[in-house]
């Protein structure tokens, strides 16, 4: 049996190479594509998912906000009667770590500015937002240098490695169920009567004022007691 081997014209063979360049430009194309479909411009189709509206003023909404925060742990970072912001952490895994930012800004509706000089009720609405960021843990190489007087500082071929905690990814959280949640939880500790809530103060101030009260107060102890000996 014979077998018969073609040859090739160098016509033929560059026509060949022309039209696999072409395929694998098509695919690198395609992959691009691919790889960019993910960062298209917002539709800004849907607004239930990071708003909702409120039956009260921007005030007691924002205090709902900040007590559900606090509820599920949550560590409050600030909070006026516009803004409650908030972060919390998670570790899904040894080796994975997650923290969770929330943040609530109220703001009143068409409707508040002719509630306040009529008998219709007050009503705001919240835009919720959460970012979620992932961290990880990675090797980080270190070598060893020492500096010997005039002749400087030189590397050791000595090298030591140790964990780092790094970020690996930022997202906002898209998930409607997500804010669902949260929307009912400000629900069960939202107040529609009575009057606004005052703003809560800072930490650092309340600690501050706490601290003015206990060194005014120490003197006038110290000279009742005085007083009260014989």
């Amino acid at each position: 049996m014979t077998t018969h081997l073609t040859r090739r014209s160098p016509v033929a063979l560059r026509a060949a190479a022309a039209v696999a360049a072409l395929g694998m430009l098509a695919a690198c194309g395609t992959s691009k594509e691919e790889r960019l479909a993910a960062y298209q411009p917002e539709k800004f189709s849907s607004t239930n998912a990071h708003s909702r509206s409120f039956p009260a003023s921007e005030a007691k909404t924002c205090e709902a906000a900040r007590r559900a925060m606090l509820s599920q742990g949550y560590q409050v970072k600030a909070a006026t009667g516009e803004e409650v912001s908030g972060n919390k952490s998670f570790q899904p895994d040894p080796e994975v770590h997650m923290e969770v930012q929330l943040r609530v800004v109220c703001a009143p509706e068409a409707k508040a500015a002719k509630a306040a000089t009529s008998d219709q009720k007050q009503s705001s609405t919240a835009f919720v937002s959460a970012l979620q960021d992932r961290y990880g843990i990675k090797k980080v190489n270190n070598s060893a240098s020492v500096g010997v007087g005039v002749l400087g500082s030189f590397s050791l071929p000595y090298s030591s490695s140790e964990d780092a905690m790094v970020k690996l990814a930022s997202e906002t959280v898209s998930d409607e169920q997500f804010y669902d949640r949260f929307y009912a939880l400000m629900d069960r500790y939202l107040t529609v009567e009575g009057p606004d809530p005052e703003p809560p103060k800072p930490l650092a101030a309340r600690t501050d004022a706490n601290a003015k009260e206990t060194a005014s107060g120490a003197p006038a102890e110290a000279g009742a007691s005085s007083q009260s000996k014989p």
